[in-house]
């Protein structure tokens, strides 16, 4: 199916959500990014639209679960894919809707914790830059919310692997894999001011001198101080739930889906698809994935 088709499908489908259904202009049109999504997903499967099925939309929310996107999100977008597969079938594109089976997750009291923008702001306007280490806390916040980083992909960040002027670090995930992340204008800035401004001020420790985030001593931080850093700085916010540095992983995760990002792209900056090279990743992939971080990333929307 070419991109016309969709179109013409899509926009018979927003038309279906407003006068048929009643629906609001925002939920017609987050249904109808829902839709792309989806389609995103088969296109990269090699499936046509009237060929999925049951199994093969398991496996897309299967994805938005490894995503880290929350159940209510995940809820939504599924109402989303299930509204359009009814619609096709009123409109006789598809024999059988592959969507009646397809249960949405269960919403209890407890969710994943996500983060609104607005509370990681909080959070960050709680840090005391006059601090020795306020301009790295505030670095650190930026990057882990940035470029949607684990724990240990950050306190393993080294200076060598940043390319700021080209708007890109590179990460080394699990099992040793390299991933390029873009990084946004705002994090790039507080990571030079940590580093011209109290990096440049420290002494050393011998082996650490390439690490970027740096403890008193000197030396790497651990997995446990960034847990407190965060943990720490929600409490000053006034956030009353348990969250912790892969909170701000999932609300990057969460950000960019909602935004309109697409889900490969979001794959890959999480690290869940490796590269051979770093070369041959800058060369295919960078314009693109560059493109879907600076454009749905809330960071770079102010």
């Amino acid at each position: 199916m070419d991109s016309n088709e969709l179109d013409r499908l899509i926009n018979g489908f927003k038309a279906y959500l407003k006068l048929e259904r009643g629906l609001s202009d925002n939920t017609s049109v987050g249904y109808s990014n829902d839709v792309r999504k989806l389609y995103d997903f088969i296109e990269s499967e090699n499936i046509e639209l009237k060929q999925v099925t049951l199994e093969m939309l398991h496996s897309f929310v299967a994805q938005l679960h490894d995503l880290g996107i929350s159940p209510r999100s995940q809820a939504r977008i599924i109402s989303g894919i299930k509204s359009f597969f009814k619609y096709l079938k009123l409109e006789g594109y598809v024999e059988e809707d592959p969507s009646v089976m397809l249960e949405t997750p269960l919403l209890g009291t407890h969710l994943p914790e996500i983060l609104s923008v607005e509370e990681i702001d909080a959070m960050i306007d709680c840090i005391d830059l006059s601090k020795p280490d306020g301009q790295r806390n505030r670095a650190i916040i930026e990057t882990l919310y940035g470029c949607g980083l684990r724990v240990s992909e950050l306190i393993n960040l080294e200076i060598s692997k940043l390319y700021l002027d080209e708007g890109y670090v590179v990460i080394r995930g699990k099992g040793s894999k390299e991933r390029l992340v873009p990084i946004s204008e705002v994090a790039q800035e507080q990571i030079l001011l940590y580093i011209n401004e109290q990096r440049s001020m420290q002494t050393i420790k011998r082996g650490d001198d390439n690490i970027l985030f740096l403890n008193k001593r000197g030396g790497r931080l651990s997995r446990v101080m960034i847990f407190y850093i965060i943990k720490r700085l929600a409490e000053l916010a006034g956030i009353r739930r348990q969250v912790s540095p892969h909170t701000l992983r999932h609300s990057f995760a969460t950000h960019l889906l909602e935004g309109g990002a697409n889900l490969r792209a979001i794959q890959q900056m999480l690290g869940h698809e490796s590269i051979s090279t770093t070369e041959i990743y800058i060369h295919i992939d960078r314009t693109r994935l560059r493109e879907e971080i600076l454009t749905h990333h809330p960071r770079n929307r102010k």
